[in-house]
């Protein structure tokens, strides 16, 4: 019996380690501003999101490409602003396991998200979904404040190099 849950519990921790999505952890907005400040890798992609906005959904493939390509070079940090409507986070843990997101996801866990916008990025009003492409070699930063389109990412990886 004691063999029997041994395995069982072997073969659950590897399920749950390799081939599934990453866990989500929740931060705060200093927390944030660390990541987005971090020097490795050159290029980071950080992209602001919640699971209720539809072309945010509609664009997350967009942004598990660029982390599927296993690109050394580049990060794909997902942040999701749920937490600002639902303080439950299950919603998100339940929807990135749904979804096998790949990307490193984290969930912003701040009141008021008008404290806060402009010290993300000056441009930002807000809305969702948003990206911001830091380039940490050359100091230069884009700031997409839509939808991604199809090949776009990549277009902007390249033009930092």
């Amino acid at each position: 019996m004691r063999e029997r849950i041994f395995f069982t519990g072997i073969f659950l921790w590897l399920g749950t380690s390799l081939g599934q999505a990453q866990p989500a952890q929740v931060i705060k907005l200093a927390d944030l501003e660390r990541i987005m400040s971090e020097m490795s890798p050159p290029v980071r992609i950080i992209n602001f999101w919640a699971t209720w906005c539809g072309p945010c959904v509609r664009e997350l493939p967009l942004l598990e490409k660029i982390t599927a390509e296993g690109r050394p070079e580049v990060r794909v940090t997902l942040v999701s602003l749920d937490l600002d409507l639902d303080p439950d986070p299950e919603k998100v843990y339940s929807f990135i396991q749904r979804k096998n997101l790949r990307s490193e996801v984290f969930l912003l866990d701040e009141a008021d998200p008008n404290s806060y916008i402009s010290r993300i990025d000056e441009q930002w009003t807000g809305a969702l979904p948003a990206t911001i492409l830091i380039n940490h070699k050359t100091g230069e930063r884009k700031f997409i404040g839509r939808a991604l389109k199809e090949g776009e990412l990549e277009k902007y990886i390249q033009s930092f190099r």
